[in-house]
């Protein structure tokens, strides 16, 4: 090869490299802009609720004196609506990716649901609010309950789990489904001792951070008619007598930890606006704590698993 067709490839490769530097520095720079806003925002929110934080923060009720009000009404309402939430969402949305990855016909048909829950998991949450509220609090006559709060965010956070259950099916080898195969198991024994396991990791990981979502909506909880200021607690699911569970929480009023922070935040008292930030600090710190238990969860599933 001659020398003049040499400098050219060397200018070439050179060129690429350059971009591929300057590509580099704008990622960077990009991921630095993100990092910073949220830290910058957390540390606000940590410097002006911190102080404010103890145990009777989690255990008052709610109160037009600032110094007294508490967010218990609002936490134990995101554990229930979370509750329902999960028992909704997670198995629909797991039965479904199995569903559409495994079982389904390549059709029209399958491209045609598959494309419509790519395209829901974009949705705006307003738009789940104004269908729950046509359809659960109206048409089903659930009102603003725990039940319609807990069906909402399920409906939310499906395509997501649905997704994510597929995204994790497919990565796994084909070569499994093969030997599973060939040692003369049927599709449902491969599925349920092969596929599921081993893609258990990926879907939790989904599941996990839809649920993160869903505990820091707001939108859909206001539509359908959450409370801004509630000073009692649903009835336990637990009784002492037979039968010893109970659904009335199910039906009950409900408010939730960003209604509470919105509440707040919307009142002009200095004092308030701190309750609302430490409020803020607890929610980032659960929704952290929730993504951290996806990585965990993740890491500890991998690698108990031998390919």
């Amino acid at each position: 090869m001659d020398a003049p067709r040499v400098r050219e490839i060397r200018s070439v490769i050179a060129r690429g490299k350059r971009w591929d530097v300057v590509f580099a520095i704008v990622g960077i720079v990009c991921l630095m802009i993100g990092l910073l806003t949220v830290a910058a925002l957390f540390v606000d929110m940590a410097v002006k609720g911190l102080p404010r934080i103890s145990l009777e923060f989690f255990t008052n009720f709610p109160s037009r004196r600032a110094e007294s009000a508490g967010i218990l009404s609002a936490w134990v309402g995101s554990t229930l609506v979370m509750v329902v939430t999960a028992v909704t969402a997670v198995p629909i949305g797991a039965a479904a990716g199995v569903y559409l990855e495994e079982y389904a016909p390549r059709n029209w048909m399958t491209d045609v649901i598959e494309i419509n829950i790519t395209n829901l998991a974009g949705v705006p949450s307003i738009v789940y609010g104004l269908l729950a509220l046509g359809l659960f609090v109206y048409q089903f006559g659930l009102g603003q309950s725990v039940l319609a709060a807990g069906l909402t965010l399920a409906l939310l956070i499906l395509p997501v789990v649905i997704v994510a259950t597929r995204e994790a099916i497919r990565a796994i080898p084909a070569a499994m489904r093969e030997g599973s195969y060939a040692l003369g198991a049927t599709q449902w024994q491969t599925v349920r001792y092969h596929i599921l396991p081993y893609s258990m990791p990926g879907i939790l990981t989904g599941v996990i951070i839809g649920l993160a979502r869903a505990i820091g909506e707001t939108a859909p909880i206001i539509t359908i008619g959450a409370l801004t200021f509630i000073a009692f607690l649903p009835s336990p699911p637990f009784q002492p007598e037979p039968p010893f569970l109970s659904f009335e929480w199910l039906f009950a009023p409900f408010t939730v930890m960003p209604i509470q922070m919105f509440n707040w935040t919307s009142r002009p008292e200095a004092a308030f606006q701190v309750n609302a930030a430490a409020a803020g600090f607890i929610l980032v710190l659960m929704t952290l704590a929730m993504n951290g238990l996806a990585i965990w969860l993740r890491y500890r599933l991998r690698r108990n698993i031998n390919w």
